[in-house]
C-alpha cells in the first residue's frame, strides 16, 4: 500500500513524527511515494492547515485522507500520534471504513476551485466594509455590509464559521451553511441551506475583496464582479474507524463535562 505524505515543515515536532511515521509504514511492508506518484492513501501530520493541503492532494487524486493531529483542536484528523503504531498496522490490515464529506466550491470567472471546509469572500483594505450582493438560487437575497462572508460544508462549520457565530453541524448533514462576519446588516444571522444551493455574489461598493477556498486565493473582485459558490462535484473521502461521533468529538475538543 503506497502513501503519501503532508507535514508541516519547520516544527520540530512535526519532523520528528513525520521520520518515525515513515519507519512505521516501511517497517510494516507499506511504501511512502512522492508526489509524482498516485498513492492509496494520503497522510497528514500537522494541523488543519496541514489537513487542508493533504485533503487537495487527495481530491486530485481520488483517494482517502487520513490525518494525525500534531495542531490544537484538530477537528479534521482521525488519529493522534501516540496511536501511530496501531493506525499504521489497523491501515495496512484494511481495518478502517471511508467515509465521504461534501466539499464546497467557488467560481470566479473561468476558475473554479474547490475546497472541504469552507469559501470566504472577505475584505482587503481591513479599515473599510464591503458590500456583497447575494443571491440564493437565482434570486435575490440580501445585500450584506460587512467584513466578509462565508460560506461552510459542515465539515467546515467548526471553523472560521464557528468563529463567526455559525452553528456546528455533523458532518454527516449535507448543508451549506452561510455566516457574514462582522455584518452591519440588519440581517446578521447564520443561515443553513440545502446542499443543493447555488449562492451568488457581487460586489457592489468600490472595494476589492479577496475569495478563499479553504484559505487558497481564489482571485480578487472589484465593483461588479462575481462569484458563484455551489456544492462541490465529488466529495472528500476521510479515514475513519468508527470509534467516535460527532457530539463525542464536539465534548472532547471543548472538554465539556
Amino acid at each position: 500500500m503506497r502513501f503519501a505524505l503532508e507535514t508541516r515543515f519547520g516544527r520540530d515536532a512535526a519532523t520528528e513524527f513525520t521520520d518515525r511515521l515513515i519507519d512505521l509504514i516501511q517497517g510494516s511492508g507499506g511504501e511512502v511515494v512522492d508526489t509524482d506518484t498516485r498513492p492509496d492513501m494520503v497522510v497528514s501530520a500537522g494541523g488543519d492547515g496541514t489537513m487542508l493541503g493533504a485533503v487537495q492532494h487527495a481530491l486530485a487524486w481520488d483517494v482517502p485522507v487520513l490525518g494525525f493531529n500534531l495542531g490544537t483542536l484538530g477537528f479534521l484528523a482521525q488519529a493522534e500520534p501516540g496511536d501511530a503504531r496501531a493506525v499504521v498496522e489497523r491501515i495496512l490490515a484494511g481495518n478502517y471504513a471511508v467515509e465521504e464529506r461534501m466539499t464546497v466550491a467557488a467560481t470566479v470567472g473561468e476558475i473554479t476551485v474547490t475546497g472541504v471546509n469552507d469559501v470566504v469572500v472577505e475584505k482587503v483594505d481591513t479599515t473599510r466594509l464591503i458590500s456583497l450582493e447575494v443571491t440564493v438560487d437565482g434570486e435575490p437575497f440580501v445585500t450584506y455590509r460587512a467584513d466578509g462572508l462565508i460560506v461552510a460544508t459542515p465539515t467546515g462549520s467548526t471553523a472560521y464559521s464557528f468563529s463567526a457565530g455559525g452553528p456546528l453541524i455533523d458532518p454527516r448533514v449535507e448543508a451549506l451553511v452561510m455566516t457574514p462576519v462582522a455584518s452591519h446588516s440588519l440581517f446578521d444571522r447564520a443561515l443553513v441551506l440545502p446542499a443543493s444551493t447555488v449562492i451568488g455574489l457581487r460586489v457592489n461598493r468600490d472595494r476589492v475583496v479577496r475569495a478563499n477556498v479553504d484559505k487558497t486565493v481564489l482571485g480578487i473582485l472589484a465593483e461588479g464582479q462575481s462569484a458563484e459558490i455551489r456544492r462541490g462535484a465529488k466529495p472528500a473521502r476521510f479515514v475513519a474507524f468508527g470509534d467516535r461521533d460527532f457530539p463525542g468529538l464536539i465534548k472532547d475538543k471543548f472538554g465539556l463535562a
